[in-house]
């Protein structure tokens, strides 16, 4: 009867599945809380800035967030769609430079538009972000895509708003363009002695081209 009742017992206390899901609790579906959604963004930005748009992955992201590759899966479907969100909530700050170049018309557009250019690239909360992007857009067409629609485009619209002079957008355009060019020489490539010029420096001697590009006539 000893016998027959540890057979019993052995039966009761040995399902196949209980080991498996005690091995993940980390990643169970009770990681689908308050704050993941947050945590996966933070995550997929610090992926993409380090290691661009083609060697990030959603299963690096899903580690570094702590959480499984499907929960990232089920908040944004594609690597596409992740790299899109995680860029789109970091440039609000981007996106509000029109309060910047609208404060004084555009006498002065020059300097400030250098200004605010350079601190949010001098800002480490806002860099990563833009690192992620011009990094990946430099060799992956969704990247691209992404630069040209959440930084470039609606950023430009902004820009090209407060401009009272022919092809406005052009002028927006070549502005950004320099900006550009010196954010990954500065920040990607670090070419010195640009890489270690000091801020206020660069915005000296770049404020009259950008004045020049979107005033005049």
């Amino acid at each position: 009867m000893s016998g027959s009742g540890s057979g019993a017992d052995d039966g009761a206390t040995a399902p196949g599945p209980q080991p498996r899901r005690r091995g993940r609790p980390r990643r169970s579906p009770q990681d689908a809380g308050p704050g993941t959604r947050e945590r996966i963004l933070q995550a997929a930005r610090d992926e993409f800035a380090e290691r661009g748009y083609d060697k990030a992955s959603m299963r690096g992201i899903a580690k570094a967030a702590g959480v499984d590759a499907a929960l990232v899966h089920h908040y944004f479907g594609t690597k596409d769609d992740v790299f899109a969100a995680a860029i789109e909530v970091s440039f609000e700050p981007v996106l509000a430079v029109s309060a910047v170049i609208g404060r004084g018309g555009t006498e002065g557009i020059g300097e400030r538009l250098a200004r605010y250019f350079i601190g949010v690239w001098e800002n480490p909360a806002t860099r990563a972000p833009l690192l992620a992007v011009v990094r990946s857009a430099l060799t992956n067409e969704t990247a691209a895509k992404v630069l040209r629609t959440f930084v470039l485009r609606r950023l430009l619209e902004r820009v090209a708003a407060e401009l009272d002079v022919p092809d406005p957008t052009f002028r927006a355009e070549l502005a950004a363009s320099h900006m550009v060019g010196i954010a990954i020489l500065r920040y990607v490539i670090k070419a010195e002695p640009l890489a270690s010029a000091d801020p206020e420096r660069i915005i000296e001697l770049v404020a009259p081209t950008l004045q020049r590009y979107l005033t005049q006539p």
